[in-house]
């Protein structure tokens, strides 16, 4: 599985981006794709992740200003980030989640990451 993302750049505080990460190669059973950043200095974290299902997943910190959503057959998935902050500056990875055979559990797999950088 490869992911490429992007969408990223510089943008004033309050303003919005729009991220976007399209998987390619042996999608089937990809069940979760999401977002993640990290900040210089800090560690990865969760943003959004959006189930196969339709079920999404938030971090408080961006809850009500971002919005995930997927393409569930294009095995693709969107990040609408609005009234962005200083503080959601990081680089942002794809993930996408793919179940293995025979119920042998989950394996991950990361993009390239795009930068954000949000100006004050």
């Amino acid at each position: 599985v490869q992911l490429q993302a992007c969408g990223g750049g510089l943008v004033q505080a309050g303003g919005s981006l729009r991220l976007s990460c399209a998987a390619s190669g042996s999608i089937f059973s990809i069940n979760a794709m999401g977002w993640y950043r990290q900040a210089p200095g800090k560690g990865r974290e969760l943003v959004a992740a959006v189930a196969s299902g339709g079920g999404t997943v938030y971090a408080d910190s961006v809850k009500s200003r971002f919005t995930v959503s997927g393409d569930n057959v294009q095995k693709t998935v969107y990040l609408q980030m609005n009234s962005l902050k200083p503080e959601d500056t990081g680089v942002y990875y794809c993930r996408a989640q793919k179940s293995r055979a025979y119920g042998a559990g989950q394996t991950d797999y990361w993009g390239q990451g795009t930068q954000v950088t949000v100006s004050s």
